[in-house]
C-alpha cells in the first residue's frame, strides 16, 4: 500500500511538471512584489539625483573658497570677481548659478564686512527643490600681527534658501563669522 501511494505521489508531481505554467495566484504575489520594492526604490533613486547635482555646488564652493585663499596670499585684498581666480569655473550652471547671491560672477564682503579682509560666494540654486549653499573666506591676525586666511562652508536649512553669512570682529585673532545657519553643524 506504501509504495502504491508513494508512485502515484510520484506520478502525480511529474504530471503536474508537464503542465507547467505559474498559477495567477503566484503572478499577482510576484507583481505586488515587484510593486512594493518599485515604491521603496523610486523615491531613493530620485533623492540621489538631487545628491549628486549638490555635490556640483559644493565641489564649486569650496574650490572657491581654496581660490580666494591663494589669491588673498598673493594680493592685498580677496577677489570681487570668480574669473579673477584663474579655476575655469563656469559662474552658470544648468542646476546653479554662482556669485554673492544675485549677481553671477561677482563676490562681496559678507554682512558687516569689507573686501580687503573677507569675500563669499554663494550657490543658488535655479531649482527650487536644490539646496543652497553659501562659502566664506576671512583673514585672521593675531595679537603678534600674524594673518591667516580660514574659509566657512554653510548649507542651506532648506531647498532654495541661501544662508547668510556676516563677520563679526574682522580682521582679528577672535574673527567670527555669524549666520542664522552658523551654530548649525552644517556650517564647517
Amino acid at each position: 500500500m506504501k509504495s502504491t501511494w508513494n508512485f502515484k505521489l510520484l506520478q502525480h508531481l511529474i504530471q503536474k511538471k508537464e503542465d507547467g505554467g505559474f498559477t495567477l495566484i503566484e503572478l499577482l504575489v510576484v507583481i505586488i512584489i515587484i510593486g512594493i520594492l518599485a515604491a521603496i526604490a523610486l523615491p531613493a533613486f530620485l533623492n540621489q539625483a538631487n545628491r549628486a547635482r549638490q555635490s556640483e555646488a559644493t565641489s564649486y564652493v569650496g574650490s572657491i573658497n581654496r581660490g580666494q585663499q591663494a589669491y588673498r596670499l598673493e594680493n592685498p585684498t580677496f577677489a570681487n570677481r570668480i574669473d579673477l581666480l584663474g579655476l575655469g569655473i563656469q559662474t552658470t550652471t544648468q542646476f546653479y548659478t554662482y556669485g554673492d547671491g544675485t549677481t553671477a560672477n561677482t563676490l562681496a564682503a559678507p554682512t558687516g564686512g569689507t573686501l580687503p579682509k573677507s569675500a563669499f560666494v554663494s550657490a543658488k540654486p535655479i531649482d527650487p527643490v536644490l539646496l543652497a549653499y553659501t562659502g566664506v573666506s576671512y583673514t585672521l591676525q593675531d595679537s603678534g600681527g600674524n594673518s591667516t586666511t580660514t574659509a566657512l562652508f554653510c548649507i542651506g536649512g532648506a531647498p532654495g534658501v541661501v544662508p547668510v553669512a556676516q563677520i563679526a570682529n574682522e580682521g582679528l585673532a577672535n574673527a567670527e563669522v555669524t549666520a542664522p545657519l552658523a551654530k548649525r553643524p552644517d556650517c564647517k
